[in-house]
């Protein structure tokens, strides 16, 4: 099967790894929501304070497994955006996607960050919850973000103009 596979300024191949990467970033985390709505506690109450303990129904339905399938839906889209681009229409639509993705990820790290930095979240966030979003979920949205950028920045940049395949 020939695969079309373009060379970088080091003389690497690259086909696509910023979408690969984006995706498997989704995956992990709807991943890690499913975990969550199946009953598990690594890290959730850290990251949903008290809505973690009393589990409402709408939190688990709409919070943990909505969020989980709209990850799914940004694993799939990042495996579009490392295939090559389709011509017209589709391929400004995954690309546009793509970058809608990551504005978005990076405007909700930042602006929690900065709520939680500048302490203009209220008393309502725990220090521990506080700390853990700081040092590790703004910066898991932050990596999100990057790579769907990245990968936005990358999709259908080179096809067809090295003319090379891959067997």
């Amino acid at each position: 099967m020939l695969l079309p596979v373009r060379e970088d300024r080091q003389n690497r191949t690259t086909a696509g790894v910023w979408g690969r990467i984006a995706c498997a970033w989704a995956v992990a985390f709807a991943m890690l929501h499913f975990y969550w709505a199946l009953g598990g506690n690594w890290g959730l109450s850290f990251s949903a304070g008290p809505l973690a303990e009393k589990r409402p129904a709408w939190f688990v339905v709409v919070g943990l497994w909505g969020v989980g399938v709209l990850c799914l839906v940004g694993g799939a889209l990042g495996r579009l955006l490392a295939r090559p681009r389709p011509h017209r229409l589709a391929g400004r639509l995954i690309k546009a996607l793509g970058w809608s993705v990551c504005v978005v990820l990076l405007v909700r790290g930042i602006a929690v960050e900065v709520l939680l930095l500048t302490d203009t979240a209220g008393a309502d966030v725990s220090p521990a919850q506080r700390l853990w979003t700081l040092v590790l979920w703004n910066p898991w949205f932050l990596l999100g973000g990057l790579v769907f950028g990245l990968s936005a920045r990358e999709f259908g940049r080179g096809d067809g103009s090295s003319g090379k395949t891959a067997e």
